[in-house]
């Protein structure tokens, strides 16, 4: 009788060991998915832009084009916007410090000139932003990138060769500096920052920010740099 006993009790300790080892199993395999499912709520950060080569879906920002402009004499220079129906058209009016992509279901016209250029054969100008502040005389090269991010995504704590600026189409898109911050949505006035100065970016607002990108950087340097000895104070969180 006693051995009954002691056979039930043994059964009822291998049972609970049993089933509490179900239970850690469980755990570890919905890990994973609880995990997925966290960072798809969770916008969290893209880092940098990634060459359009490794585009993997719409979200993200992604360098469409990097085209070498040689010296650069004056020093403030316009980013001019033009839209095309047809890229043969957009070639057809490209002239020195142009650049043709295609972007946000658009054929653009992006060009670096003076103050008032106009292309030989009109499109649809979109924007003429600037000045951009360079140093004249240096090879320059326009970096062009399409920024597309969900509300609340960043960018990492970076740097830039040369000016940077955005034509925003839609969406809201805080930057924090050592300066402040700058906020620029599709009604608002173009962000342009300086070079080298430490930023941090991120999509605010409610909408799905879309946006053409410059960052007219030295030929010679790398256009972005990430850095470590800055800290945000957290301003387009705010």
């Amino acid at each position: 009788m006693a051995d009954s006993r002691q056979d039930w009790h043994i059964h009822l300790y291998v049972r609970g060991l049993l089933a509490r080892l179900v239970l850690v199993l469980a755990a570890v395999l919905l890990l994973p998915l609880a995990v997925n499912a966290q960072s798809v709520a969770q916008p969290g950060g893209f880092g940098t832009c990634k060459p359009i080569s490794e585009r993997t879906g719409d979200v993200g920002c992604w360098i469409i084009s990097d085209t070498a402009l040689g010296p650069l004499q004056q020093p403030r220079v316009f980013w001019h916007l033009d839209v095309y129906p047809t890229r043969a058209a957009a070639e057809e009016s490209k002239q020195p410090g142009g650049t043709v992509v295609d972007s946000l279901g658009k054929i653009w016209l992006l060009t670096i000139a003076k103050a008032g250029w106009r292309p030989s054969h009109q499109g649809k100008r979109i924007a003429e932003i600037g000045p951009l502040s360079i140093a004249a005389g240096k090879e320059y090269s326009a970096l062009y990138m399409e920024a597309i991010m969900l509300p609340g995504m960043t960018s990492a704590i970076h740097t830039h060769s040369g000016p940077e600026a955005w034509y925003t189409e839609a969406g809201e898109t805080c930057l924090e500096t050592p300066a402040g911050k700058l906020v620029g949505g599709a009604k608002d006035a173009p962000v342009i920052v300086p070079a080298s100065s430490p930023m941090l970016l991120t999509a605010t607002g409610n909408e799905q920010r879309r946006a053409l990108v410059i960052i007219l950087h030295e030929t010679s340097k790398p256009p972005t740099t990430v850095i470590h000895d800055w800290t945000p104070k957290g301003l387009c969180s705010r």
